[in-house]
């Protein structure tokens, strides 16, 4: 499930990087600003959410898992849980900072 949610993490992010540096590139947009803010604000929240549920329940098997040997399986899934709680505090900024495009577009 980490692997699974970390892929399509990367995956996502990639795509939106991709967005960016195609349309600061080209001085075109994709799509509109309003469907472009409506994505960044939903991935970013489906995204992150699915991160810190992979990081939550692959805790409590790491630990038990380390009462018995701690080996380098061991050590890789405890790297891999932290570096999924700092791509969620990051993903989270990114959705902050959605919420205010979000927030700034007009609807009429």
């Amino acid at each position: 499930y980490v692997l699974a949610i970390a892929i399509l993490s990367a995956f996502y992010t990639g795509l939106q990087t991709w967005r960016q540096v195609y349309e600061l590139s080209t001085a075109r947009e994709i799509l509109s600003r309003h469907k472009t803010a409506m994505i960044d604000f939903f991935g970013d929240q489906i995204v992150a959410y699915l991160l810190i549920s992979a990081a939550s329940s692959a805790v409590p098997l790491t630990n038990r898992m380390r009462e018995g040997a701690d080996n380098i399986f061991t050590d890789s899934s405890a790297s891999a849980i932290s570096m999924e709680f700092f791509a969620f505090f990051s993903l989270s900024l990114s959705s902050l900072i959605s919420v205010y495009k979000l927030s700034n577009q007009t609807y009429i």
